[in-house]
């Protein structure tokens, strides 16, 4: 029986043809709270099946000009240490062709710095949407805890946009103030409109390689309650389509890659719904950015019988 997976239920270009990867990494080594996050990329890519192919927001039927690929999931081995099998991924990542969106779908944020050591070679911008700062440097004696990403992305060189954030510890707190490289934006404070609006235009002015995590958490619970480590308070759908359409708003952007995680699926298939929509949204923006609407609609949606 085939194991294959696929977006929106569309054919699996090769990865030669394809515009769009999508990678699903099922871990979950060091969950804190509520675990399942080893079953959200396949929960994701089955219920994306109940989307339309058509993107309202920017107005146009991506896979109609994109081939997407959905690769085979890079899973857990039990026989490799925390450090190795980061190791793996990173080497599976960096093998994979760099002109491409590649869209990982967690599975933990510990994911994270391996993903973006991969892909970006050089000191970039990690947009990282999150409820938590995850600015600790090391979280029960790992330093490849989901409580640590951040930590290691400004170790490797990287400024970050941090937004939605609503839990932190003390030494983040004190880390912010030391480190010119971040950018915090509170959760609370994007009550107001004139923070809000701060970010956004944070958000537009982002120069260079750019790289998008994204931890489902960042949401109301009300939208997304299938998370690991919920926390009241949170965005809403609309807010995060802003953030998108700041981010997305020059064009031809070096965009390096993409991560969704934290995601737990739960009864009601809300936060996997939720989830797919927004790997949906962020490839129709990429592909308006890129100029992909004026290119032969020669895309996956056009292989296929659907009316």
């Amino acid at each position: 029986m085939s194991t294959s997976r696929h977006f929106l239920s569309l054919p699996n270009a090769p990865v030669t043809e394809a515009e769009v990867l999508i990678l699903p990494v099922p871990l979950e080594r060091i969950v804190s709270f509520k675990p399942g996050t080893s079953a959200a990329p396949t929960a994701i890519l089955e219920t994306s099946a109940q989307l339309e192919f058509y993107e309202e927001d920017a107005g146009w039927s991506p896979f109609k000009h994109l081939k997407v690929s959905v690769l085979p999931e890079f899973g857990d081995d039990g026989s490799l240490s925390d450090k190795e099998w980061h190791s793996s991924l990173a080497d599976r990542v960096a093998a994979l062709p760099k002109d491409k969106l590649l869209i990982t779908l967690g599975g933990e944020h510990s994911l994270t710095p391996s993903l973006v050591a991969a892909r970006m070679e050089t000191a970039g911008t990690i947009l990282y949407l999150d409820a938590h700062a995850g600015m600790r440097r090391s979280d029960k004696g790992s330093h490849f805890s989901h409580a640590c990403p951040a930590t290691r992305l400004l170790e490797q060189g990287h400024s970050l946009v941090l937004a939605g954030i609503r839990s932190v510890f003390e030494e983040e707190v004190e880390l912010v103030a030391q480190e010119p490289r971040i950018s915090l934006f509170m959760d609370w404070d994007l009550r107001g409109k004139g923070q809000w609006e701060a970010l956004l235009q944070r958000i537009r002015s982002i120069q260079g390689p750019v790289y998008l995590s994204i931890d489902m958490d960042v949401f109301s619970p009300a939208l997304v309650p299938g998370v690991c480590t919920p926390q009241p308070g949170g965005f809403f759908w609309y807010q995060m389509i802003e953030v998108l359409e700041a981010l997305f708003a020059k064009r031809s952007i070096e965009l390096l890659g993409v991560d969704i995680v934290g995601m737990v699926p739960e009864p009601s298939r809300i936060s996997e719904m939720a989830t797919a929509k927004l790997v949906h949204k962020i490839i129709s923006f990429w592909g308006l950015a890129n100029s992909f609407h004026r290119k032969p609609q020669a895309g996956s949606q056009m292989q296929i019988s659907y009316e």
